[in-house]
C-alpha cells in the first residue's frame, strides 16, 4: 500500500508534487488534504471549479475523444515505487466522486479549498448532467493515485456522443467501422472496466441500493473479455524497468505467475435505507454477490479478495462474513445521507461509514503488480495498455456479436 514518500531523486528541498484542485485565488504551493473527518462541501463545488486554472482542469487521462494523455499528469508523478492506484466505476449519481474525495482525505472545512473531484450538484442532477469525463486523476501526499471516472450507463454521456444519424462521434475501437452511439456507449463501459482492472491495485465498484446489480453485470462482462491485457509492469510494455528494486523483487515477479493480473475489487452499495442495513439483509446481499461472481476471476484466492475472518463483529454491515469457507469479494454498504447525518436506531451514519470505507481501503493488502515499477513507468505503461484495450480482438468480436444478434442497430 501507499505510505512511503520516497521519490528516488527528490530530496527534502524538492518534495514530490501532490495534485489537489484549488481555486485560482489561492496562491502558493498546493496543500495536501487533511485526514480530518469532514463533509464534502458540495455546495461550493460549482462556484469554485469555475475558477480552476486550465492546467489543472484539463488533466484527464482519458479525454472526450477517448484518447489517453499522459503529458499533463506526468509532472505530478515521481520515481517512487511505493504507491497505490485506486480506481472507481459505477453509474451516475451513486457517489463515486464523494468517495474518492474521502479517500484523498479532503477536509471541506479548509477555507477556499476545492474538492479534488467535482461533486454533482442539485442543478446538475435536475439537468441530467455528469461531472466527470473520461478519467480524472489526482495524487495525494501519501502517493495514493486516485482515478475518478465518467459514469457508465449514463444517458448524458450517450447524448453527447450521438450524431443526428445515431452514429457515435467517439471512435471506441481502432477499426474503421462506424458504430452506433448505443453500441459505442456500451463498449466504453467495458473498455473502462478492462483498463481499470489492469492498471489499478484496488477498484471500487459502486451500485445504488440493494437491487441495482448493473455494475455486477458490467464487471462480469469485463472479466469475460479481459484477456491478453498485462499489468503496467509487464516487460512486454517496457524494456527499461526501474533499477530501484528492493530485495523482494523475486517474490513480486512471481506474484501473478499462472494467472492474469486483476485489480482487487471492493463492491460498494450506496444510498441504502435503514432496513437494508440489517445484518440479515446484508448477509443476503453478500450471498447474492457470491453467487453472481462464483465463476469469475474476482473469486480467485490469488487476488486476495476472499475472506476467512472469524472476527465476531464480521457480520456487521461493511465487513465480511465469518464463514471460513466463503470466498467473496469485499462488500461495503453506505446509508443514505440524512440532512443532519444522524444514524438510525441501530446503524451508523453516512459519514461514519464513509470513514470506515476509507480506513478499509487504506489498510487493504492489494496484489502487487508482477514487477516493481515507478509511478512514472506506471503511467507510461498504462497508456500502452489502453492501446491494447482499444485494439483487443476479443472486445471487437464481442462488438460484432452484439451487432449481429440485433441488440444494437448498425
Amino acid at each position: 500500500m501507499a505510505g512511503s514518500t520516497s521519490t528516488g531523486g527528490s530530496g527534502p528541498s524538492n518534495p514530490p508534487k501532490i495534485l489537489l484542485a484549488k481555486p485560482g485565488l489561492v496562491t502558493g504551493a498546493p496543500v495536501a488534504g487533511k485526514f480530518g473527518r469532514a463533509g464534502t462541501g458540495d455546495e461550493y463545488t460549482t462556484s469554485l471549479r469555475s475558477r480552476l486554472p486550465s492546467s489543472i482542469g484539463s488533466l484527464n487521462l482519458l479525454s472526450d475523444s477517448w484518447d489517453f494523455h499522459i503529458d499533463r499528469f506526468l509532472p505530478f508523478l515521481t520515481e517512487n515505487t511505493e504507491f497505490t492506484v485506486v480506481g472507481v466505476i459505477g453509474p451516475p449519481g451513486v457517489g463515486k466522486s464523494t468517495i474518492m474525495n474521502e479517500l484523498y482525505g479532503f477536509d471541506a472545512t479548509s477555507p477556499g479549498m476545492l474538492p479534488p473531484f467535482a461533486i454533482e450538484t442539485e442543478e446538475g442532477k435536475a439537468m441530467a448532467r455528469h461531472c466527470s469525463m473520461g478519467i480524472e486523476p489526482r495524487v495525494s501526499a501519501e502517493r495514493l493515485i486516485l482515478l475518478d471516472t465518467q459514469p457508465v450507463f449514463s444517458p448524458s454521456v450517450l447524448a453527447e456522443m450521438m450524431r443526428p444519424d445515431g452514429s457515435s462521434t467517439v471512435p471506441v475501437l481502432t477499426t474503421a467501422e462506424s458504430l452506433s452511439a448505443e453500441l459505442a456507449h456500451e463498449l466504453m463501459g467495458i473498455q473502462l472496466g478492462v483498463l481499470l482492472t489492469s492498471i489499478c491495485h484496488i477498484l471500487l465498484v459502486i451500485s445504488e441500493g440493494v437491487h441495482d446489480h448493473s455494475t455486477w453485470r458490467l464487471m462480469s462482462t469485463v472479466d469475460l473479455l479481459k484477456h491478453g491485457i498485462p499489468d503496467p509492469s509487464s516487460p512486454t510494455l517496457s524494456n527499461s524497468l526501474s533499477s530501484n528494486i528492493g530485495p523482494e523483487k523475486d517474490s513480486r515477479d512471481k506474484a501473478h505467475e499462472g494467472g492474469e493480473y486483476m485489480a482487487t475489487p471492493v463492491f460498494v452499495h450506496t444510498k441504502l435505507r435503514d432496513h437494508d442495513l440489517s445484518p440479515h439483509n446484508f448477509v443476503q446481499l453478500r450471498k447474492a454477490l457470491a453467487q453472481y461472481l462464483s465463476t469469475s476471476s474476482f473469486m480467485r484466492p490469488e487476488n486476495g479478495n476472499m475472506s476467512k475472518s472469524r472476527d465476531p463483529d464480521s457480520m456487521a454491515p461493511g465487513t465480511q462474513s465469518r464463514d471460513p469457507d466463503s470466498l467473496v469479494p469485499s462488500l461495503f454498504v453506505i446509508p443514505t445521507k440524512n440532512k443532519d447525518d444522524s444514524p438510525g436506531d441501530q446503524y451508523e451514519s453516512y459519514t461514519s461509514m464513509l470513514w470506515k470505507l476509507r480506513d478499509k481501503v487504506l489498510s487493504m493488502k492489494s496484489p502487487p503488480f508482477g514487477r516493481t515499477v515507478s509511478e512514472r513507468e506506471w503511467l507510461k505503461n498504462s497508456a500502452k495498455i489502453w492501446e491494447l484495450v482499444k485494439n483487443s480482438p476479443i472486445i471487437a468480436e464481442y462488438s460484432r456479436t452484439l451487432q449481429s444478434c440485433g441488440m444494437f442497430r448498425r
